[in-house]
C-alpha cells in the first residue's frame, strides 16, 4: 500500500473514531422527548430524512465522480459539523426536522464516497477487514461516549449535545489531509454512465434482492437498537443510570464487527450472513414477548453483534459487484434501494409502536425472517 494512500485509511478511521462520539446516544430517544416531540413525530422526521437521502443519492453519487472524493468528504463533514449544532439547540419540531434535513444531505454525499475511499486506498483482499475496523471504531467512539454520559451527563441532556458537537467539530478538521484517489483525469464525463450503471443494477437480480433483504435487516437494527429499545428500558423499569450501562454494553458489542471477516473466512458469505439474519430474527421475538430487564437488555445486544458482524460482509459484497469506474455513482444506486425500503418501514414502525412496543417489536423479527428469504436467493452466486 502506497505511504500516502495508507494515510487514507488512518485518516478515515479517526474520523470515523470521532463521528461515533455521539453523547446523546444513550438518550437519543428521550432527548427529542424532553424537547416535545412525540415518538410518531421522530419516526416521521426519519422518514421525511429518509425520502430527502433518495432524492439527493444519484445527484450527489454523480457529484462525487466528477467533484473527487476528497472535496465530496470536506462538504459533507462540515455540514456534519453544523447539524449537530443545530440538534444542541432544537426545541420542537421544525428545527429537529432541519437538523435532519441537513443530516440528509450529508449521508447522501458520504454514501459510497468513504468507503470508496477505504477501497481504493487499502491493500487487495483486506477490504473487509479495513470496513469491520472503520465500524469497530465508530462504535469505539460511541462506546466512550456512552461511559462518559453515564458517568457524569445523567439528565443534562443538553451537556451531551454540546460534547457531540466538539467530536464533530474535530472530525472535521481531519479531512483536509486525505489524499484524493481519483485523480482529475478519471473524472471525465462519460455520457450515458448513469444509464448504463442503471441498468446493469435494474438486471442483477440477485443484486437487487441482497440489496432489499439487507435494508430490512438494517432498518429493524436502526430502529430497535437506537429507538424502540429505550421505550423497552423504561417499560421494563429501567432507570437512566441503567439505560446508561446497558448502552454501554450494546455499543461494546458493536467492536465485534472486526471479528466479521475471519467469520466470513469460515463459514462463508451465505451461512455468516444467514446466521446474522437468524439471530436478528430471536432478539426482536424475544424483545416483543418480555417485560424482563435484563433479558431486553440481552436481546438488544444479541440483535447488535450480529448486525455488527453482517455489516463489513454486506459493504464487502456491495463493493465487489462495482464494475464501473464511477464507483460513487453506483454505490448511490444501491443505496436508492435501500432507502426506499427503509422509508416505509420506518413509518410502519412508528405507527406500530403508537399502538403497541410490542408489535412494533414483531414487525422487527418478521421484517428479519423476510429479509432472511430474500438474503439467501439473491447471495446465492455471491
Amino acid at each position: 500500500m502506497h505511504c500516502s494512500l495508507k494515510r487514507n485509511v488512518y485518516l478515515l478511521c479517526w474520523v470515523s473514531f470521532l463521528q461515533g462520539m455521539v453523547f446523546y446516544g444513550p438518550i437519543a430517544t428521550l432527548y427529542r422527548l424532553s424537547a416535545g416531540i412525540s415518538v410518531f413525530q421522530i419516526t416521521l422526521i426519519e422518514s421525511i430524512s429518509l425520502a430527502l437521502c433518495v432524492a439527493l443519492e444519484l445527484p450527489w453519487g454523480i457529484a462525487a465522480d466528477r467533484i473527487g472524493y476528497k472535496n465530496t468528504m470536506l462538504v459533507c463533514t462540515g455540514l456534519y459539523f453544523l447539524s449537530k449544532i443545530v440538534f444542541w439547540r432544537a426545541d420542537g419540531f421544525a428545527m429537529f426536522l432541519l437538523e435532519r434535513v441537513m443530516l440528509s444531505v450529508v449521508i447522501a454525499g458520504i454514501s459510497g464516497v468513504d468507503v470508496s475511499i477505504l477501497y481504493l486506498s487499502c491493500e487487495p483482499g483486506s477490504s473487509q477487514r479495513i470496513f469491520g475496523i472503520y465500524n469497530a471504531l465508530n462504535t469505539g467512539g460511541l462506546l466512550l461516549a456512552s461511559g462518559v454520559y453515564a458517568l457524569f451527563i445523567g439528565s443534562n441532556y443538553r451537556l451531551a449535545g454540546f460534547l457531540t458537537v466538539i467530536s464533530y467539530g474535530l472530525a472535521a478538521g481531519a479531512v483536509p489531509f486525505l489524499r484524493e484517489v481519483r485523480p482529475a483525469e478519471s473524472r471525465a464525463r462519460r455520457p450515458g454512465a448513469l444509464r448504463r450503471i442503471l441498468r446493469e443494477t435494474v438486471r442483477d437480480r440477485r443484486l437487487l434482492l441482497f440489496l432489499i433483504s439487507t435494508a430490512l435487516l438494517n432498518e429493524a437494527h436502526q430502529t430497535i437498537t437506537v429507538f424502540l429499545s429505550q421505550l423497552q428500558y423504561v417499560r421494563c423499569g429501567m432507570g437512566p443510570r441503567a439505560i446508561g450501562g446497558v448502552c454501554v454494553l450494546v455499543t461494546l458489542a458493536g467492536l465485534t464487527g472486526v471479528l466479521s471477516h475471519p467469520l466470513t473466512k469460515r463459514l462463508g458469505f451465505r451461512r455468516g450472513g444467514a446466521a446474522a439474519y437468524l439471530c436478528c430474527i430471536a432478539a426482536c421475538a424475544a424483545l416483543a414477548l418480555t417485560r424482563s430487564a435484563l433479558l431486553s437488555a440481552a436481546a438488544v445486544l444479541a440483535l447488535r453483534i450480529a448486525f455488527s458482524l453482517f455489516q463489513p460482509l454486506q459493504t464487502e459484497l456491495q463493493n465487489r459487484r462495482v464494475t464501473a469506474a464511477d464507483r460513487a455513482t453506483a454505490l448511490s444506486v444501491n443505496a436508492l434501494l435501500l432507502d426506499g425500503t427503509a422509508i416505509a418501514t420506518n413509518l410502519i414502525y412508528g405507527a406500530a409502536a403508537e399502538r403497541a412496543l410490542p408489535l412494533a417489536l414483531l414487525l422487527g423479527a418478521g421484517s428479519c425472517a423476510l429479509g432472511l428469504g430474500l438474503y439467501l436467493w439473491g447471495s446465492a452466486d455471491f
